[in-house]
């Protein structure tokens, strides 16, 4: 090389900068809503639970209903369903159209009732 000349430089490749993106952590907002009571059934209710209504004969005014526990004439009981809820006391049982007095568990009675009930009303007793 002489005096007077310059190296040749070779030009510089452009090189891309990696950047580095730091990950951001978004946090969910979390409303705190106030825990809300919600009436849940008692055990006492569970108990009485007499049997369920499977059947309605609006011409006599007579329900079917497959007792899960036994029941007698003259007991106070609680029909309970969608659109119905009334008391009343026992006044007519009867299977297969025979009056009697007290029915057991695993059976389906006829009993009269006061007002109009549907298929799957709970009867309570009271």
């Amino acid at each position: 090389m002489a005096k007077g000349e310059k190296k040749k430089v070779a030009p510089k490749k452009k090189t891309i900068k990696k950047r580095t993106v730091k990950k951001r952590i978004i946090k969910k907002k979390v409303s705190k809503k106030k825990p809300t009571l919600k009436a849940k059934p008692t055990r006492k209710i569970k108990e009485n639970i007499v049997g369920e209504v499977t059947h309605y004969f609006p011409k006599v005014r007579a329900a079917v209903i497959k007792l899960k526990a036994p029941l007698v004439t003259g007991d106070a009981v609680k029909i309970k369903g969608h659109t119905t809820d009334f008391q009343q006391n026992i006044t007519s049982m009867q299977i297969d159209h025979v009056p009697i007095n007290q029915a057991k568990k695993g059976q389906e009675i006829g009993l009269l009732v006061d007002s109009r009930v549907r298929q799957h009303d709970i009867v309570y007793k009271v």
